[in-house]
């Protein structure tokens, strides 16, 4: 993708640390005040670090709306695989991956809706690097949609098309946060969803193995 995002610190728990401060400041002013407006003397103010200090970890304020959008990405590589259990049924799988991809939203609500907002505030190389993270981590969900169709739970559907319909449905819970908020728990809203979205794809024995998944919760 020929980016990196570089930092002249070379002690990796301390870049993570500050980065970390950068990235929660980052998330809150961008989201409150939008990326054009708010400035590093900003982000260095409410982060509690000085505007000198924030260019040992990053290049520029595009650099830090980078972080901010990878640090949502990167939760769903490390949330969503650790939710599998090994071994486990394909359909009891693939249901915890997409509990897991909504709870990752639910935790990054503001960076995803700067996700939406925000990406195209970035230079073409930076913005690539979100792009093929996020074709990265879609292939989580997909996998364990492919083994669902290849166990016969699922009709043989188009992967790709199935795949962004559980991630814009999770999407959704932050984009549209304001008036699910007072209806669903996020538990309520992904199980209405998952409801809504296999109804069409579930092949019998699928049908019988989400029954019989219903009746356990």
């Amino acid at each position: 993708m020929g980016y990196e995002v570089k930092s002249s610190v070379e002690d990796s728990d301390l870049v993570e640390k500050r980065r970390g401060q950068i990235v929660a400041a980052a998330t809150k002013l961008f989201s409150q005040h939008g990326f054009f407006r708010t400035t590093i003397k900003d982000i260095a103010g409410l982060a509690g670090i000085s505007q000198g200090l924030i260019y040992q970890y990053v290049s520029d304020k595009e650099d830090v709306l980078l972080l901010v959008l990878l640090d949502v990405l990167d939760g769903y590589q490390r949330e969503v695989p650790a939710a599998l259990s090994p071994g486990t049924d394909p359909f009891a799988r693939c249901l915890d991956a997409i509990r897991a991809y909504a709870k990752v939203v639910d935790k990054r609500r503001k960076a995803t809706v700067l996700a939406y907002r925000s990406t195209q505030s970035l230079s073409e190389n930076r913005r690539a690097i979100i792009q093929n993270r996020e074709l990265e981590t879609n292939q989580i969900l997909a996998g364990v949609i492919g083994e669902c169709i290849e166990a016969g739970y699922l009709r043989a559907v188009n992967l790709d098309i199935l795949t962004y319909q559980i991630v814009m449905m999770a999407h959704a819970w932050a984009l549209k946060h304001w008036f699910f908020k007072s209806r669903f728990s996020l538990d309520e809203y992904v199980e209405h969803h998952i409801d809504l979205v296999f109804h069409g794809v579930l092949t019998e024995t699928g049908r019988a193995q989400w029954e019989a998944t219903r009746k356990k919760t």
